[in-house]
């Protein structure tokens, strides 16, 4: 499986199929697509260089368009969601929690990390989009993980000082905001992740291999 970063061509031709699934309102058909260009380049290329793309080109300003962007976010879901996964192997979540920060509905970006977690066989517990504080709390008391990573679309759920005093009121854990947006500055303990690169790597890396 290839690590670097997709030829240009490649990019162009894997774009244009997707917006041309999307656009005949197909999830299914961009969730194929997804699933083959993958298993050719892996998830962390196919998401960064052709799914990210696709989507920030949409503004939601008609019907149609808003029809078209769940076409292809649904079935850009789907393809993730599917990658990796074996039939009777569950993957142990290998201490690491993937939520979505309160009120946020957006967090394909989770399902990215998981589905790149999986292609390197490693597990994750994924909890969704839109988990309220308290909610998350009470899953790392029953969970246990040593990594929260919190996904934020946009500066209305990515509030700094939130994602801090969790970071406060959980010592014991690493706390990470990801996504798009936690555009405040993150003091510690809790730290701000600007990249794809940098959320896989830390769900990668145990506690003990790692510098607050």
């Amino acid at each position: 499986m290839l690590t670097e970063p997709m030829p240009a061509e490649a990019v162009e031709a894997g774009r244009k199929r997707l917006d041309a699934a999307a656009e005949d309102l197909d999830a299914n058909q961009v969730a194929a697509l997804v699933l083959e260009l993958a298993a050719e380049v892996g998830v962390a290329a196919v998401w960064q260089q052709v799914c990210v793309p696709l989507l920030g080109a949409f503004h939601g300003q008609a019907a149609a368009e808003i029809a078209v962007e769940h076409a292809l976010s649904e079935g850009v879901r789907i393809g993730l969601d599917v990658h990796g996964r074996e039939r009777g192997r569950q993957l142990p979540p290998d201490g690491v929690l993937l939520a979505g920060a309160e009120h946020e509905a957006h967090c394909l970006g989770l399902h990215a990390l998981a589905a790149a977690l999986r292609e390197q066989g490693r597990g994750c517990l994924l909890l969704g989009p839109a988990l309220p504080w308290a909610a998350l709390a009470s899953a790392v008391a029953r969970a246990r993980p040593h990594t929260v990573l919190v996904w934020s679309q946009s500066p209305h759920t990515g509030r700094a000082y939130r994602l801090v005093r969790f970071g406060r009121d959980l010592p014991e854990v690493r706390v990470f905001g990801a996504g798009p947006g936690w555009i405040e500055p993150v003091p510690p303990p809790s730290v701000r992740l600007t990249t794809f690169a940098a959320a896989l790597a830390v769900c990668r890396t145990p506690p003990h291999l790692t510098h607050r």
